[in-house]
This record gives structure tokens, sequence and C-alpha cells, in this order.
């Protein structure tokens, strides 16, 4: 066994991310297993750019109210207790909304070339303001 107390909270790179988000590493993935966890912390206004898994990711809402998009429009708001699971392959974002915080665990299964996020471009405020204002 082996107890982690915690884990130093670091920004998110700014290549990736929109706005203030910040990190804590739950688990890393080592061989065999390989899950990868975050806490992941969004203020108002911060997203993930566009992203997809190579296996998919889920996401478990700890705190706030957030929005998960995809290519396709589909915009879900998501709330403290609720998960939202991103099949693999499919490009998304996922972020806090415009006033509110949000915060998360995301949970990847990675494969033997590291997690399988592939990043993409930012989501342009135009896309995350129709975002905020569609009917979920």
């Amino acid at each position: 066994m082996e107890h982690i107390t915690s884990t130093p909270t670091v920004k998110a790179p700014v290549e990736r991310f929109t706005g203030d988000v910040y990190l804590n590493p739950i688990e890393a993935p080592t061989e065999p297993a390989r899950l990868a966890s975050a806490l992941v912390r969004f203020t108002p206004g911060a997203r993930t750019n566009w992203h997809s898994h190579a296996n998919g990711q889920t996401l478990y809402v700890t705190d706030g109210v957030g929005l998960v998009g995809t290519r396709d429009g589909n915009v879900a708001r998501i709330s403290a207790g609720q998960i939202i699971k991103c099949p693999a392959g499919e490009e998304h974002w996922h972020g806090a909304t415009d006033t509110t915080l949000m915060a998360h665990i995301a949970m990847v299964v990675g494969n033997s070339d590291g997690d399988g996020t592939t990043w993409l471009e930012p989501v342009t405020d135009d896309q995350y303001a129709q975002a905020v204002n569609s009917k979920h």
C-alpha cells in the first residue's frame, strides 16, 4: 500500500487550455496499468482545447457547473456528481461555464505511447459563447 497525502497543484499548460486551469495528478500510467487521472479545476470561462483520446475519456464532476462540447455541436451542461463518457477518437472540449467554477476528475486509459491524448486547436470565443448560450 502507498498512502499519498497530497500532490502539488500545477497550472495547466497554456498550449492546451484557455483561461486559468489547475491540475493535481492522481495517477500516472505505469506498466502494466495504463490509467491516468487528475483533478482538474477550471475558473469561470476556462476550458480545454479541442482534443481526443485514443481509448476515450471519463469525467467525474466534483464541484461547480461546466460544459462539454463536441464537433457536431452537442453541448452537455454538467454539475457535481455527474459523469460524462467521451468515446474513443471523439473530438471534444470541456470547461467551466462563464460564471461558475467547475472541477472534475479526468480519467483516461493510455496506450504504449502515453495517455493517448491528441491535442488540437483552441476552442474559439464564438464556439464557447454558443455553448454557454445553447439549450442543454
